[in-house]
């Protein structure tokens, strides 16, 4: 009955003051299946996970009937081919704002209304960030904090452990130390040990030998820890097209929006690409609302307004946000003051890989928790005194990381971030670098935070350039990246400048998406002429195909095979 209740329903995470209703529902009404696959793709991972699972997405959608085998959820403790056994340690991986979480609840929800696992006996739902302030702790004083009314039972349910599984949700959300493969020992359940080590032995099926574990994390968490204990590793990949016009549908309720929203996105490789994230869906369908609700007739100006590159969307949805305040032009130094510590703590968070903030985090960059604009972009969790803090979306906290620079311009401080371009976890940060040094894309931001550095932006553009002639005879996967920021920064002259006209440009033997034949096409389309492409072993699909035939014509020799 606990878990029912605690399970049976989903709430979004609508910003104070925010002209969109709260939208609370039961999970079986609004749920949409995720495709979950066995993988060990983590293992090479090299990008930002969300750029490199959104260029993975659609080949996994075609090699799931071949090349991997997909994992229903019923089938997820069931006979496992790879590891030749029926697992009793599974990981799940997903980038954020996939899905884990909601998951997670939907499999209890199922186990509870007997749908699902029914050879569970009981089933025990942490997640990892909720015991971050925890010290040392036995798994049954860890089960009773969570589960008190379990307590004259507890020494008769732990007598049968492969009746039990335990979900962890978030391992990468931990601050727990958890080493696979040299933790010490733990065999009793009264035993006092760090949290790491019970979530550790019970993985290692030292303690309570033949139970169950279902772990979930982000990919970059993944491929840093020892993975021999699990003999299943799956991952979510997301909606496919049909759920993601599904997800739009319930978002506008209204059909001829929905219609005009999802038709729009479909349009925009750059935005459609990320729409297999659920709560990417969500962000873009906030901003297109807001977009139809500002412009609600005259369609030339809708189209006109609405975000063309990863860096608008952003711009768009946290001006709508301000502007929902109804900041003044006076009230612009107010929110920069307050949003500009934000900023740090985002841009600190991004280059250290931390997604939760707890309070002295706060207070080292002297955010101020209690004002409404800081719950307009972040979540808080936990019970005093034990409560954290996340940004609504990983994105929106990389948007922040790199906003700070031109809210509070610091030459060292920028520079030592597009230092870091070879770190494939800074492509997103660097991205939105680029595009907000677009004076049009900073303009939405204006008369909320107002003026944003034109200092910033030049370095940024001098950045930019030099990159580019840098990677021109470099790594081809660089320069396909360098263009990827070009293609967010819509500066034209910068790519005539840099790129040039009459010039060669190879990017053989990189498999191209369709999303990366549409940002090609944008730079050869600006180039006007180019004298050779070189797209040899690319493996260009057919719609990848489609977003470059415009631009066919503007090239004098092209190599292709």
């Amino acid at each position: 009955m606990h878990l029912g209740e605690k399970m049976a329903t989903l709430e979004e995470n609508i910003p104070p003051r925010s002209t969109l209703k709260q939208q609370r529902f039961f999970i079986n009404e609004r749920y949409v299946d995720l495709i979950v696959v066995s993988t060990d793709e983590f293992r090479y991972r090299s990008q930002n996970e969300l750029i490199e699972t959104g260029i993975k997405h659609e080949k996994y959608m075609k090699t799931t009937q071949s090349g991997l085998e997909r994992i229903f959820p019923n089938k997820l403790f069931r006979w496992s081919y790879e590891s030749q056994c029926i697992p009793r340690v599974v990981m799940l991986s997903g980038v954020p704002g996939i899905g884990k979480t909601t998951l997670m609840k939907k499999f209890v929800y199922d186990w509870v209304t007997e749908k699902l696992f029914q050879r569970f006996t009981l089933v025990f739902y942490f997640r990892l960030r909720d015991l971050n302030q925890l010290a040392e702790v036995s798994l049954e004083e860890l089960i009773l904090e969570q589960y008190p009314y379990l307590e004259s039972h507890l020494e008769n349910i732990l007598q049968n452990p492969e009746m039990l599984l335990f979900i962890f949700d978030g391992l990468d959300e931990s601050n727990h130390q958890m080493d696979f493969r040299s933790c010490k020992p733990c065999y009793d359940t009264k035993w006092r040990e760090n949290v790491g080590v019970i979530v550790v032995n019970l993985v290692r099926q030292s303690l309570l030998k033949d139970c169950s574990v279902l772990i979930t994390t982000r990919p970059t968490k993944l491929a840093s820890i020892d993975t021999d204990f699990f003999q299943r590793i799956t991952e979510i990949t997301g909606f496919r097209h049909g759920d993601r016009k599904v997800y739009f549908q319930r978002f506008f309720e209204n059909e001829e929006l929905s219609e005009k929203a999802f038709h729009y996105v479909v349009q925009n490789d750059t935005l459609y690409t990320f729409c297999y994230i659920p709560s990417y869906c969500w962000i873009i369908c906030t901003v297109l609302s807001m977009c139809f609700r500002a412009q609600p007739t005259n369609t030339d100006q809708l189209l006109l307004s609405l975000p063309k590159t990863v860096t608008q969307l952003f711009a768009t949805f946290v001006a709508n946000i301000l502007a929902n305040h109804n900041l003044t032009k006076a009230d612009a130094d107010i929110a920069k003051e307050l949003l500009t510590p934000v900023g740090w703590m985002a841009e600190y968070g991004v280059m250290n890989h931390i997604l939760v903030f707890e309070e002295r985090d706060l207070e080292s960059f002297s955010v101020t928790s209690d004002k409404h604009l800081f719950t307009c972009f972040m979540v808080e969790s936990g019970q005093p005194p034990d409560v954290n803090y996340s940004f609504l979306h990983l994105i929106l906290q990389e948007f922040f990381a790199a906003l700070v620079h031109f809210m509070n311009y610091k030459p060292d401080k920028l520079q030592e971030i597009t230092s870091l371009h070879n770190d494939g976890h800074s492509e997103m940060l660097l991205r939105f670098l680029c595009g907000l040094s677009d004076s049009s894309t900073r303009s939405m931001l204006k008369p909320y935070v107002g003026e944003l550095s034109a200092k910033a932006s030049r370095d940024v553009t001098n950045w930019l350039k030099q990159k580019s002639e840098e990677q021109r005879s470099g790594d081809k996967t660089k320069l396909l990246n360098v263009f990827y920021c070009l293609h967010e920064s819509r500066n034209w002259a910068l790519v005539l400048q840099s790129i040039g006209s009459n010039t060669d440009i190879d990017i053989s033997e990189v498999p191209l998406t369709p999303l990366d034949c549409s940002v090609l096409s944008f730079i050869l389309n600006t180039c006007e002429v180019t004298e050779e492409v070189n797209l040899n072993s690319c493996h260009i699909r057919n719609e990848g195909l489609i977003k470059l035939g415009p631009t066919l014509g503007t090239i004098k020799n092209l190599r292709y095979n």
